[in-house]
């Protein structure tokens, strides 16, 4: 049995006694048989789910006691989802009393079976909109900028983020596609001392292998026939500020050598150059895919994966971020741009 309680309000002894003996294994069950005595147990209990018979005496036969038992109840536990039951003939009822804020409604005859369904789906409500006024209460209902969630999976990620954005650790960022790896390196940008800095990014899965060196580490005029100027790689642009190497798991293996000797030594050298630059840069990667699995297959060197990942964060995907759909998909109805 669970610790979540269900309070069954019905006058009929048996069809009361019934209820209680079809809930008891899966819920701790309350019962009352009249408005008075339903009130005491919501306000010791607080239960998240009431099933509540409108013909409470002393007006079994009619429905005042009921709707007074309703309105009373969400007074004293708003968040409680009550079912409300009425007779056969009850639907104008059940209207009202959903307008009153009553969950939901069913009608007489009582099928215990159908009747958990309806229980059940109140309960799972009950505990998401509990899991979403907790983490509201602990202010990060917009945790950082740019992320749209209030799960516990990514609350313990926007805690790690604010972490480690004051330290100039290299941050890995593992998880699926779309799992917003750029949003967390960009929010670890801005709130770190680099905030003023450029926040530049490059995905290593986007550019073709031939273009890559030139793409990082930039070249004089002349290096090669299409060098017309002088130019900057990506790593010289964004010295004092944030480098975020996107899909790292795509890097070429003959420029992984060149990216751990940056990060070993924070310089780069153009090509067709011979000075070698000071670069004053963080570095936060990010990818998809399995680098242990890279680095068994050849794909991927050990020593660089030592460099890039002085701490990782893992992203999980909205699938197990629970109650993020209900809260991305607000944010989408609220969305007045068109985007």
């Amino acid at each position: 049995m669970s610790s979540t309680s269900l309070l069954i309000v019905e006058d009929d002894p048996g069809l009361q006694s019934q209820l209680k003996w079809s809930f008891s294994e899966k819920y701790k069950v309350l019962t009352a048989g009249d408005r008075e005595e339903a009130l005491s147990l919501v306000r010791k209990n607080t239960p998240p789910v009431v099933t509540l018979d409108l013909g409470l005496p002393p007006d079994p036969g009619g429905i005042s006691e009921g709707f007074a038992a309703l309105q009373e109840i969400l007074d004293i536990s708003p968040a409680t989802k009550v079912i409300v039951i009425t007779g056969n003939d009850g639907a104008e009822n059940a209207v009202q009393a959903v307008g009153l804020g009553a969950y939901d409604f069913y009608q007489k005859p009582v099928d215990p079976d159908m009747l958990a369904f309806v229980v059940e789906r109140a309960v799972r409500l009950y505990e998401l909109e509990d899991e979403n006024r907790k983490l509201s209460r602990m202010h990060i209902s917009h945790p950082l900028d740019g992320v749209i969630a209030s799960s516990l999976q990514m609350h313990e990620v926007c805690r790690l983020v604010e972490q480690l954005a004051p330290t100039d650790l290299s941050v890995l960022l593992l998880g699926e596609s779309g799992t917003g790896k750029e949003v967390i390196a960009k929010a670890i940008h801005g709130l770190s001392a680099r905030n003023k800095g450029p926040f530049v990014a490059i995905n290593a899965a986007a550019i073709p292998e031939n273009l890559m060196e030139a793409e990082l580490f930039g070249y004089e005029k002349g290096a090669f026939t299409d060098a017309a100027k002088q130019t900057k790689g990506k790593i010289e642009i964004a010295s004092g500020g944030t480098l975020f190497l996107d899909e790292i798991g795509d890097m070429p293996m003959n420029l992984q050598p060149k990216i751990l000797r940056f990060l070993q030594e924070r310089v780069v050298e153009r090509i067709g150059g011979r000075k070698e630059i000071p670069v004053d840069v963080r570095v936060i990667c990010a990818t998809h895919q399995n680098i242990e699995q890279l680095i068994s297959e050849g794909r991927f060197r050990q020593d660089l994966l030592f460099r890039i990942n002085e701490s990782t964060i893992h992203l999980p995907p909205l699938r197990e971020r629970t109650g993020d759909v209900l809260v991305l998909a607000g944010h989408s109805c609220t969305d007045t741009t068109g985007r």
